[in-house]
């Protein structure tokens, strides 16, 4: 049994979830989302929560379900308090600068590499050296800040590059001279 798939989704005051055939919409005070769920999930929205039913134990259902639950929870989540990956910029020269929506960064090519962002998602510069992608989809704003860190990866030898908040880079010895 699906631990994470049984627990029902509750629907937060100001928040509405509607079904239409196998497409979920919650529309929310940050805004609305649409999503089409598997069409062998059962979805049910009835006092103020959503439960995900699986029609049978096979192995697909089962990863189904709570994939679909999970998916859901993201939506409410999304349109209630909405979703932000920070990004930090290591390097010497390295920074990033907002001119009107579109973000320019400096990181160690001959040329500014500009990044404009999809509709829905906004990037916020509150220092140089950081760079913060919001939005109410989480998996479009973890491919836009996905796509941001691409542009430089984080190196191993002296851990240059755009990574994320926290993230630990594994460092490499180098060579040793004699």
């Amino acid at each position: 049994m699906s631990r994470v798939g049984i627990k029902p989704v509750v629907i937060p005051e100001g928040v509405t979830v509607s079904l239409d055939g196998n497409v979920v919409t919650v529309k929310g005070p940050k805004g609305e989302l649409k999503r089409e769920i598997h069409s062998d999930m059962k979805v049910n929205i009835e006092d103020n929560e959503v439960t995900v039913e699986r029609p049978s134990d096979h192995k697909e259902h089962r990863a189904l379900h709570g994939t679909s639950r999970s998916l859901i929870n993201n939506m409410v989540e999304g349109v209630t308090q909405g979703y932000e990956k920070a990004l930090e910029l290591v390097g010497v020269g390295y920074r990033a600068n907002k001119s009107g929506n579109k973000v320019v960064l400096n990181v160690g090519y001959s040329h500014p590499v500009e990044i404009v962002p999809e509709e829905g998602i906004e990037i916020d510069v509150p220092a140089n050296t950081k760079v913060v992608v919001k939005g109410i989809d989480k998996e479009r704003v973890g491919a836009v800040a996905s796509n941001i860190r691409s542009v430089r990866t984080p190196e191993p030898y002296k851990g240059k590059g755009i990574r994320y908040a926290g993230e630990q880079v594994r460092r490499k010895e180098g060579k040793t001279g004699k």
